[in-house]
């Protein structure tokens, strides 16, 4: 399953300190299980009324990550009456992370009465965010964000110096709200004494993609002595294509002390396509060492030059591909845009023997190509188009069946939408991967509703549900298909799915299955709906060895539950030996004790050993964890998110997802400040600044050579 970082909001970065330690271990355990099961029910409400605050805060964290809507009112019946300031702050959190319309009014009420502790207020803005952003077509949607403003005003002009945590929440709350006149509030903390109240102002007028305060964030650029806040300043300049910032771009694109700058000012320059500017990015020699920085550079040159045939431009590229073995989409993409022909020539002369066994044992070149060659499926050049599509099918043909880069490949040649492409990815429904089975998938529910492609998306989903063991994602992306091509169709296969071992499977067979206008043509739905709720079908089950997998079931026993809540944080790490250095993560068990759990074990049985790094994007993430060393592998099971009060700050340690509760194996750690993950990714664990240091230099394609798990009292 593909694991990207799904954009998503809420906090800063802040360690606990022993949060849930007062609360015994059995009634640990019974949380925890309640969350692992997905379950939200009269455990959890009882436990919200004990005389432990510290039970009633776990608690209510507990209800918060289920997410079910039908528990907001037992959070608003226990917050009438709630004394404990941590427990009415957790209250906040958690309705924010239900997410219900349900909420809004609790939210509303909250940030209105004068008594709230700073922290308590802080997590209602919080919460009014989230709650705007996932109902945004709801009325109460604006009168949160006008309440979301009116708080940041009054931050901003009281005479007493704000409360941060109040400020930098709410500055990421208006990105997710999206309130009339968010901007300009936001602006006025462009002049904050306070490095990372600037750098939020600023990550929130960038994804605003605002141009209504050029001036003040070209003067940040120019003499900010934060990092982050310089590199926050140039995607403004750039999501705002800013032409006065043209010059100040150039110099921190290639002056800055700091990388993340540098990439920042790079990546903003090709918002301005301006071509002149080509020639000073780039550089004299190609050197690996810095290849994130690099990549940035090829893609800028790739947007600025297309069709151009800029020599310099294309010798460098050519250079950074030989010495990187073609293995990056980001050199390809650029040769296909800036010379069209010749990388279409280059590639079809006779490639070298060596060259034809590279494409046959590593999926990163076919791979890497494919998107290249992808790229020419909107030229204007009918004999590059058809050369390009040509090299394609060939290379659906000649590579062998297990390489990874087969689902990039069918991905560039859907884009020419050839004639045969319908018949090629029904051919493709039947491959043993199941990766390519879902972008076959994927890409047919853009076909015409036929009724061959109906059939052989039911047949297909059949097959994939009876032997697909290890991945869940073909039976997924089948589901939706088959959903899109044919509502009526697909009802027969949905109700196969509510029967799934997989929780994943059976909670997208009940979305489908709600859809309006079904129970018209199937009147007996709500029955079977209801049927399956009262064999606890919407909860994840018990495991069973009779399904012959591990995928969507609790597999955790008591000792597992006991183990994971009796860390500690601050007693556990996870030492990483890569080929660039060593770096530790300092795990955070009493907040994520079940996703710690899962990493520990992982890296115990040398999982992670001899892993590629298979994903780093500058000034963001180096993601890794993958085996298949395409972002769609994984250990065979998921496990739910954590979500938690940490933040995104640089060296936060979060689980990649490809959706709610669909983590394994694949983590990544922030190069930088990521307000806007907060709350939609479970962080477990931190890099301190001086490791953070290696992570730095860490390019896709390094390799993690050993994890060690060192356990304070343990040998």
């Amino acid at each position: 399953m593909k694991h990207f970082l799904i954009i998503a909001f809420a906090v800063l970065f802040v360690f606990s300190n022993n949060v849930f330690a007062q609360i015994p271990t059995n009634t640990l355990v019974q949380i925890v299980k309640a969350e692992d099961e997905r379950r939200s029910d009269s455990t959890l409400e009882n436990l919200l009324k004990s005389s432990n605050p510290k039970i009633r805060e776990r608690a209510a964290l507990a209800i918060g990550r289920i997410g079910a809507e039908a528990s907001v009112s037992a959070l608003e019946n226990i917050l009438a009456a709630e004394k404990d300031e941590k427990v009415r702050t957790m209250i906040m959190f958690a309705i924010g992370e239900i997410e219900s319309s349900k909420g809004a009014e609790i939210i509303l009420k909250t940030l209105q009465e004068p008594n709230n502790s700073p922290e308590v207020l802080a997590r209602a803005i919080e919460a009014a965010g989230k709650i705007a952003a996932a109902n945004a077509k709801d009325e109460k949607s604006k009168e949160l964000g006008k309440a979301i403003l009116e708080k940041l005003e009054f931050e901003n002009k009281k005479r007493s110096r704000p409360f941060e945590n109040v400020v930098l929440l709410g500055l990421t709350a208006v990105l997710r709200a999206r309130p009339d006149g968010g901007e300009k509030i936001v602006a006025e903390f462009l002049g904050y004494s306070d490095a990372r109240i600037r750098a939020d102002a600023l990550n929130t007028l960038a994804r605003l993609r605002s141009k209504s305060v050029n001036a003040k964030v070209r003067e940040l650029l120019a003499k900010d002595n934060d990092a982050v806040v310089r590199a926050n300043a140039a995607r403004v300049l750039g999501g705002a294509e800013d032409k006065e910032a043209l010059d100040l771009l150039v110099n921190a694109a290639t002056k800055d002390a700091d990388s993340r700058v540098r990439v920042s000012a790079i990546r903003a320059l090709a918002s301005l396509k301006d071509a002149s500017v080509s020639e000073k990015l780039i550089p004299n020699k190609v050197d690996l060492a810095n290849k994130n920085e690099l990549l940035e550079i090829a893609t800028t040159l790739g947007r600025l030059l297309p069709n151009t045939n800029n020599q310099k431009a294309v010798d460098f590229l050519y250079k950074f591909r030989e010495l990187d073995v073609a293995s990056s989409p980001e050199i390809e993409i650029a040769l296909a845009r800036i010379s069209p022909e010749s990388y279409v020539k280059k590639f079809v002369n006779s490639p070298k023997p060596s060259e034809i066994t590279l494409m046959k044992t590593n999926h990163r070149p076919p791979s890497a190509i494919a998107q290249g060659l992808g790229e020419l499926a909107n030229s204007k050049d009918e004999k590059i188009k058809a050369e390009a599509q040509r090299i394609l099918k060939q290379l659906l043909s000649e590579i062998p069946i297990h390489t990874n880069a087969i689902s990039d490949v069918l991905t560039a040649y859907a884009a020419f939408k050839s004639n045969d492409l319908n018949q090629i990815l029904l051919k493709n429904l039947n491959h043993p991967d199941p990766i390519v089975r879902a972008a076959a998938a994927g890409l047919l529910d853009n076909q015409p509703s036929s009724k061959e492609n109906v059939e052989a998306l039911k047949k297909a989903f059949s097959e994939a549900f009876i032997k697909d063991k290890h991945d869940n994602d073909a039976q997924l992306a089948i589901l939706d298909a088959l959903f899109k091509l044919d509502k009526k169709e697909a009802v027969g296969s949905l109700l196969i799915a509510l029967d799934a071992p997989d929780y994943l499977v059976r909670k997208k067979a009940f979305e489908l299955l709600k859809n309006e206008g079904l129970e018209k043509d199937f009147p007996g739905l709500p029955t079977s709906l209801a049927n399956a709720i009262a064999k606890k079908k919407n909860q994840v089950l018990p495991y069973s060895p009779a399904f012959g997998t591990k995928l969507g079931q609790v597999l955790n026993t008591n000792t597992d539950y006991i183990r994971a809540v009796s860390r500690k944080n601050g007693t556990v790490k996870a030492v990483f030996t890569t080929t660039k250095g060593i770096f530790t993560i300092d795990l955070t068990p009493e907040d994520a004790p079940l996703t710690v759990d899962n990493f520990v074990k992982l890296a115990k049985s040398n999982y992670f050993n001899g892993v590629s790094v298979h994903r780093v994007v500058p000034n963001f993430v180096m993601q890794d964890g993958d085996p298949r060393g395409d972002g769609n592998g994984g250990p065979g099971w998921s496990i739910r998110c954590e979500v938690n009060m940490l933040g995104y700050g640089r060296g936060a340690v979060g689980m990649a997802l490809s959706g709610k509760d669909t983590g394994g194996s694949q983590w990544f750690v922030t190069h930088s400040p990521q307000p806007h993950l907060d709350g939609g990714y479970t962080v477990f664990g931190n890099v301190n600044e001086n490791d953070m240091k290696v992570v730095d230099q860490i390019v896709r394609g390094d390799k993690i050579l050993k994890v060690s798990i060192v356990e304070k009292g343990k040998k």
